[in-house]
């Protein structure tokens, strides 16, 4: 595999020492000396960014809060990004999120940032990171998105432990109601990173669709087991236990969901939820003395 060193970064990137240093110690980068094709397309994000006005702390504040959210180890480059006035959005599941307010925006500038992803994928790809980085940016086009699974999947062939790889071919298919494949590609996911939160919950969603609720709760846990503030992780499980009609059960979980997600939109629904599940257990809240 192909590196490059921090003068080949500077000059391929058209940044400076002290850009990439500043970076560095805001702890949006580990220091480094040698960086791979994928390194390079994190910076390229993160420079991009920085060139939208959007802070460094915003930055690394936004990305904590995705992995909270979906459960990922490296949003910027397993999801799609952009500016928003001075914030970072992710395009997450079809959908432009921005996580510090926990709520979905309207991406106007979708196809400027889709046209310009498709440009960049058509680099011949030669490597696994190669491959996946540019599966990334051709999903973001419905048009594409056969192209994405294809570069996927020469991903895993290179690389057949690229759990994010995996991931990402089990949402492709997931999304065209394609539940036997994409169930597929999370189990291997999961075969190749048992402590990956994300495969799990998406395994999850997949069982709950299909019926078959009880496996769909032990997937939810598995991920919660993982990653205890994976807020998403916390709201389905709640819904899938209320359908198992365990609603004390359920409660534990809206109540961590409220906790994650303060006032977003899910968190409203969230609250109702509590409020019904007392309601009818007939539970009095005791006043704090």
């Amino acid at each position: 595999m192909e590196r490059y060193d921090r003068s080949d970064v500077l000059r391929i990137l058209r940044i400076t020492a002290r850009q990439l240093a500043g970076w560095e110690k805001a702890g949006l980068l580990p220091a480094v000396e040698s960086y791979s094709f994928f390194d390079l397309l994190q910076i390229k994000k993160m420079r991009d960014l920085r060139a939208k006005r959007v802070r460094s702390a915003v930055i690394l504040e936004s990305l904590r809060a995705m992995r909270q959210v979906a459960g990922m180890e490296n949003p910027m480059m397993e999801m799609g990004t952009f500016a928003s006035q001075s914030r970072v959005v992710f395009r997450h599941q079809g959908s432009a999120v921005e996580p510090l307010a926990g709520q979905f925006v309207m991406d106007f500038n979708q196809r400027e940032v889709v046209e310009s992803h498709k440009i960049h994928a058509m680099r011949a790809a030669e490597t696994a990171g190669e491959f996946f980085a540019r599966g990334v940016a051709l999903e973001e086009d419905p048009g594409t998105q056969t192209e994405a699974i294809d570069s996927y999947k020469k991903c895993v062939d290179l690389d057949p432990t690229h759990a994010a790889a995996y991931i990402n071919l089990g949402t492709l298919f997931y999304n065209r109601h394609d539940y036997v494949q994409a169930e597929r590609f999370y189990r291997k996911a999961i075969e190749v990173d048992p402590r990956y939160a994300l495969a799990y919950f998406d395994l999850g969603n997949v069982l709950d669709e299909t019926g078959r609720l009880p496996d769909a709760i032990r997937a939810y846990q598995s991920a919660i087991s993982l990653a205890p503030t994976y807020a998403d992780a916390h709201y389905n499980l709640a819904l899938a236990l209320e359908k198992a009609r365990q609603p004390r059960k359920a409660l534990n979980h809206w109540e961590a969901y409220t906790r994650l997600d303060t006032a977003g939109p899910w968190s409203i629904h969230a609250r109702n939820q509590i409020r019904k599940i007392l309601a009818a257990d007939e539970l009095k809240l005791v006043p704090k003395k």
